[in-house]
């Protein structure tokens, strides 16, 4: 007798990938690219642990160039986690210079968009594409993260899919969000 996809709860990497990717496909994102590593001889704490990870990228077909959904899921012998980020490219240095705002306006739009009850990091990067380069022109990016939930990995399968597909019609609504959009052209 087959496992109930709805009750079997998810032990390797390799059905949360399967998992993740189905529930992101379903809302109309596209798979653009994969890929997995292996990491061993760790020192101190990890000294004999071996962890696999897997990195998704996707793509919204016809959609917004400056827009792209990244996924990292992780196995470690303590068990499996991960989250779904939201990556936008965003304002150079000299329109972000006074940081608080920013950071403001893009949590008031996660905590108003994102659901409830999750742990939801926002970040801000910026980067000199030179170290001879005005850092003032230094472009940014912002990450909005959904983590995933050890209790949605229990559940398995199907609730792993549809967080995944509720995480991503909510990140789709974050762009509609005035305080997104006076940061960053997503359309």
């Amino acid at each position: 007798m087959a496992p109930d996809r709805d009750h079997d709860s998810l032990r390797t990497l390799e059905p949360l990938v399967d998992a993740v990717q189905e529930g992101v496909e379903a809302v109309g994102w596209a798979l653009s690219g994969l890929q997995k590593t292996t990491s061993h001889q760790f020192e101190g704490r990890w000294e004999g642990e071996q962890t696999r990870s897997a990195y998704l990228f996707f793509h919204k077909p016809g959609g917004w160039e400056s827009v792209a959904l990244d996924v990292y899921l992780d196995e470690t012998s303590r068990g499996l986690k991960g989250n779904l980020a939201l990556v936008l490219d965003g304002p150079d240095l000299r329109d972000a210079r006074d940081l608080v705002p920013v950071m403001e306006a893009l949590g008031r739009a996660a905590t108003e968009c994102l659901p409830d009850g999750y742990r939801t990091p926002v970040s801000v990067r910026f980067r000199m594409h030179d170290a001879g380069v005005d850092p003032c022109e230094a472009p940014s990016e912002i990450r909005i993260k959904v983590q995933i939930p050890v209790a949605a990995v229990r559940a398995g399968t199907s609730a792993v899919s549809a967080l995944a597909s509720t995480t991503i019609r909510c990140f789709e609504d974050l762009l509609d969000h005035p305080g997104i959009q006076s940061y960053v052209s997503v359309r």
